[in-house]
């Protein structure tokens, strides 16, 4: 499956760690654009300028794990395409770009379904998406949750985190009550 990964998703940490460690394990093929890239360091940058050179990091290691991943909008598709909110144009034009199937999102009313439907994608939520793989890939999922989970408590200096609380915090519930079923923390 194709995805293209909205800013949203990438930023903040935990879920985008979950996220691309499932398109590590192969889960998924990732994708984006350089304006969605863009948009999580100048989010990341409101938090202060250590936060953009962090964020300008992970960007580039991404970019290096994935090279074909980043794909912009086609200027046909920007023009011709619409969305309640035009500032996310450029997200669904580099969806269609990339023949993605799905945008990974959590503005569920920026993306309305039946437009969506109308380039032959779907919407998915961060949540419901990985809680999904917990079933159809529990030995991947397990140790991606655990190893998410020692650096949040290693970084945090919380070593009382649980994955529940960890991924509820991360906005992951479902995952996280799924995760926890699977594991010890």
């Amino acid at each position: 499956m194709k995805v293209l990964i909205d800013a949203c998703v990438l930023y903040p940490t935990v879920m985008r760690e979950m996220v691309m460690g499932a398109a590590s394990a192969g889960l998924f093929t990732p994708y984006w654009s350089p304006r969605i890239l863009e948009e999580w360091a100048r989010a990341a940058a409101r938090l202060g300028t250590d936060q953009d050179g962090f964020a300008r990091a992970e960007i580039a290691l991404l970019n290096a794990r994935w090279p074909k991943a980043s794909v912009p909008p086609g200027d046909g598709d920007l023009r011709r395409l619409h969305l309640p909110d035009e500032n996310d144009i450029h997200v669904l034009a580099a969806a269609v770009s990339a023949g993605a199937d799905m945008i990974l999102t959590l503005n569920n009313s920026d993306f309305p379904r039946h437009i969506l439907g109308e380039e032959g994608l779907i919407r998915g939520n961060p949540d419901l998406f990985l809680r999904d793989f917990v079933d159809s890939h529990p030995d991947e999922m397990s140790a991606l949750g655990a190893r998410v989970l020692a650096e949040a408590r290693r970084l945090s200096g919380r070593p009382d985190w649980t994955m529940r609380s960890l991924m509820k915090k991360a906005r992951l519930p479902r995952l996280g009550k799924a995760l926890e079923a699977t594991q010890i923390n």
